[in-house]
């Protein structure tokens, strides 16, 4: 299976092949992300318009669109520049108006001739007591009513494209549509009562009424799963040539992880003693693991972390931990460092700072394996890092590392095991979208000893009160984080309002309390400023949301984050994590703006419900939309055409089942449905998936 097949050539044609589908039209429509036929039956009209016919506009409650026939009577040209032309025409029960602004009158007399009947349909509306359409959608000659449809389809559009244009040129494709043999899987079409691609795409182009716009439509439902099926079926492609690449068995023994938890005041949660099983489980067999941990902030992915890289310290191998920042990876090397020592093991950590003879040494040493774990940032990447055997490398915050590094770093030891933590819990069906080709292991139990925060909101009206409280919080020895609103996603505007903050509150506070961080500083300055925090010198940070990622600061009780309500609510529950950390109770303070929009008053007062991160993440998600939760520029998210993944969410685990099970039956995709599903993944333009059928 070479190229895309036959079937599905004219689908991917020129534009031009259309009926009344132009050069100029078809660069317009490429402007509009429609570059071939297949791009326009995927472009699903999202309304419509009821143009059933009626006898008269007093048939319809103004305003509101009508479509009746009319007798066209005389025409009152402009008296004066700028004023409107008038047709007066008459429908079975009244007379009404057609109005035209800059209309010429030669044009408007050859296309409502006095005397003669028409078919108008357009939006009635009374003006000073007169009904009226102005600039009617259609005007039609009798013969012609017919190409009116009963309820019309109205398009998502682009500058200089109209609904008649894509009217149009949807009906032209729907007519070079094939019929495909079905890719589904024939129960799941039979319960869910699902149409055929075909007739699903017809039904979804041609809806009769608003309900059939709805997602939960079984034609749009079907559109929608084909192509959640075909990502899930490319992920699904990819884990299995993983999975045949040839992995490094790593045995533990278990006698380092054992001493480490022997060193512990505490029992490891049920959940993570759960992960470390599955992980170490992993690391056993024959091929590459590729596991996402996700876990809450606070859940403690740090210690799973230690015992699968002890794990494979126990086999005779190394392990590498990356954070994407010197701070983070320090803070990982300082919560690590008695731990491994615990268990008599080596650790380091690698960073751009490490030069010279230090460097060096550092080398030689992870050369000879005398390092059994070393941490680092991306500095661990350069070329002239050698290590004795590289067998695991666990990787902080995803979307701060793409796939493309996954892959560099799994080019540094023969078959490297990938861990993946992230604390940023994901809804399950974008979970599945960014990461359906990993297998997850999830935390969902906090460590005992950490206090959860209290969460209050309070206007800034009263921000001389906060200030106050914040004074006397200091003078007993806490320390704080401000936060600064985030504007206009604008990192100069938002680093003075951080100044701006700082000078307020020094002037208050007293000069040497404040510290300051924003993400226009060099980041030695940050480092130190976040130092002088840590340390405890300075006891209130101010800051832009750069400490939203993992810092941590014990002693820290008291968030402020100022106009909470311009956060997501992901972000607010990050932020929070940062308190709470240690044994005292803390606080974490949702400054906002009155009046408060209806969605801002509902993200704090689910803030101030729960703690659960997960729950907040679903809540997120259909609030906000799936590019805004992840963030869209980093967010491995892929942009579907058709499917929603806040309405159909459910869908998206059914689509990674289904995907999952036809390559375990037929991983080469030979059957007949097999040969359908590599249909799909052209018609998809999921190409890359079908290379990695070949490389099988």
């Amino acid at each position: 299976m070479s190229g895309r097949p036959e079937i599905l050539f004219p689908l991917f044609a020129s534009l031009t092949k259309l009926d009344g589908v132009g050069p100029k039209t078809a660069q317009i429509l490429d402007h509009a992300g429609i570059s071939k036929p297949r791009d326009l039956l995927m472009t699903l009209p999202h309304s419509g318009i009821d143009r059933q016919r009626r006898d008269s506009i007093r048939d319809v409650v103004a305003p509101a669109v009508a479509t009746v026939e009319v007798t066209v009577g005389p025409h009152y040209p402009p008296r004066s520049r700028g004023r409107p032309y008038r047709v007066h025409v008459t429908d079975a029960q009244t007379e009404f108006q057609l109005v035209f602004f800059h209309a010429r009158g030669d044009y408007l007399q050859r296309l409502l001739p006095t005397g003669q009947r028409r078919i108008v349909s357009g939006k009635v509306e009374i003006f000073d007591g007169i009904a009226q359409i102005v600039h009617p959608d259609h005007v039609l000659p009798l013969s012609e009513a017919d190409d009116i449809p009963a309820f019309e389809p109205v398009y998502p559009l682009h500058a200089g494209i109209t609904q008649k244009l894509m009217w149009k040129a949807t009906r032209a494709t729907l007519d070079l549509a094939p019929d495909l043999p079905e890719w589904c899987d024939p129960a799941l079409v039979a319960r869910e009562k699902w149409p055929a691609w075909k007739p699903a795409l017809t039904a979804a182009h041609g809806p009769s009424a608003m309900a059939d716009l709805s997602p939960d439509h079984p034609a749009r439902q079907r559109l929608a799963y084909d192509e959640l099926l075909a990502h899930q079926l490319t992920l699904a492609l990819a884990r299995a040539v993983s999975r045949r690449a040839k992995g490094v068995s790593s045995k533990g023994t278990g006698q380092l992880q054992d001493e480490v938890l022997a060193s512990l005041p505490y029992a490891p949660t049920g959940a993570q003693t759960r992960a470390v099983a599955e992980i170490a489980a992993d690391l056993a067999r024959g091929y590459r693991m590729n596991r996402l941990l996700q876990g809450d902030v606070g859940s403690g992915k740090t210690l799973v972390a230690l015992m699968a890289l002890l794990c494979v310290v126990e086999a005779g191998g190394q392990g590498v931990m990356m954070a994407p920042t010197e701070i983070l990876a320090r803070q990982h090397l300082d919560g690590l460092r008695p731990l491994a020592a615990a268990a008599g093991v080596r650790l380091e950590i690698l960073t751009g700072r490490d030069k010279g003879q230090a460097r060096a040494e550092k080398l030689a040493d992870l050369a000879s394996g005398d390092i059994g774990i070393l941490v680092g940032t991306h500095a661990v990447f350069q070329k002239d890092v050698v290590f004795h055997d590289l067998r695991l490398a666990v990787i902080d915050e995803q979307h701060r590392f793409g796939v493309a590094q996954r892959m560099e770093l799994g080019a540094k030891g023969t078959a490297v095991d990938v861990l993946v933590m992230t604390a940023t819990p994901i809804p399950r069906s974008l979970a599945l979208a960014q990461y359906g080709d990993m297998d997850v292991s999830v935390l969902d139990e906090k460590p005992p000893g950490r206090t959860p925060a209290q969460t209050a909101l309070v206007s800034t009206a009263r921000m001389d009160e906060v200030v106050e409280k914040l004074r006397n919080a200091v003078a007993e020895g806490r320390q704080a984080y401000w936060v600064c609103p985030l504007v206009e996603e604008s990192e100069i505007v938002d680093m003075t309002a951080a100044e701006e903050r700082f000078k307020q509150l020094r002037a208050a506070l007293g000069e040497g309390v404040v510290g300051l961080v924003h993400g226009q500083m060099p980041p030695a300055e940050k480092d130190a400023a976040m130092a002088r925090f840590v340390a405890g010198d300075t006891k209130v940070l101010v800051a832009t949301t750069v400490i939203e990622v993992g810092v941590n600061v014990p002693n820290a009780s008291i968030m402020m984050i100022e106009r909470a309500e311009s956060f997501g609510l992901a972000q607010l529950h990050q932020l929070r994590g940062r308190v709470g950390r240690g044994a005292t109770a803390s606080t974490c303070l949702l400054l906002y703006q009155s009046p408060l929009s209806e969605t801002g008053r509902r993200r704090l007062d689910i803030m101030r419900e729960t703690e659960d991160g997960f729950r907040i993440s679903e809540e997120d998600l259909a609030m906000r939309g799936a590019g805004d939760v992840i963030g869209v520029a980093q967010s491995g998210v892929p942009r579907f055409r058709i499917a929603d993944l806040e309405r159909q969410a459910g869908l998206m685990a059914v689509a990674q089942n289904d995907a999952r099970k036809l390559l375990h039956d037929d991983p080469r995709l030979e059957t007949a449905r097999g040969q359908a599903a590599r249909a799909l993944l052209w018609l998809m333009e999921q190409d890359k998936a079908i290379r990695l059928i070949s490389v099988g």
